[in-house]
């Protein structure tokens, strides 16, 4: 019989940036005891968004952040969104050109992430946030 468990936990942020929850992640499911399944989670928030990537260099990163900056850039004037500031619109943007939700596979009572995969929160804000993870796992 499959089993489901769920938690919220919260990331803090300093500001824009990449924070890496793999080990939130895997301490949840090596909590539940789950051997197979699948684990999902979702950021509740419109302005911040999830990513899997590359958890070696942290130049990708910095990278990332930099193409994006350029993609979205504050201020731009295309924006009329701008209630809690220059980027506050790009926010949003940069969540919708990402993802709010990841599933990854269970197996073996560990994440099938790749060698250098590592699951992160993407703030996109310039301003420290305490943004929550919603996770759902089922499995056996």
């Amino acid at each position: 019989m499959l089993a489901q468990h769920t938690t919220i936990f919260t990331v803090p942020t300093r500001g824009r940036g990449l924070y890496e929850i793999t080990g939130e992640a895997v301490a949840f499911v090596r909590r539940a005891g789950c051997r197979a399944g699948l684990l999902t989670l979702q950021i509740r928030h419109t302005s911040a968004s999830l990513l899997v990537q590359e958890n070696a260099d942290p130049e990708v990163r910095r990278d990332l952040e930099r193409f994006f900056a350029r993609l979205v850039p504050e201020g731009d004037a295309l924006f009329c969104h701008t209630s809690e500031g220059d980027d506050d619109m790009p926010a949003h943007v940069r969540a919708a050109l990402t993802a709010t939700s990841l599933n990854v596979p269970v197996m073996d009572g560990d994440l099938a992430l790749g060698t250098w995969q590592g699951i992160y929160v993407w703030e996109h804000r310039l301003v420290s946030h305490r943004r929550q993870v919603a996770i759902y796992l089922v499995g056996e």
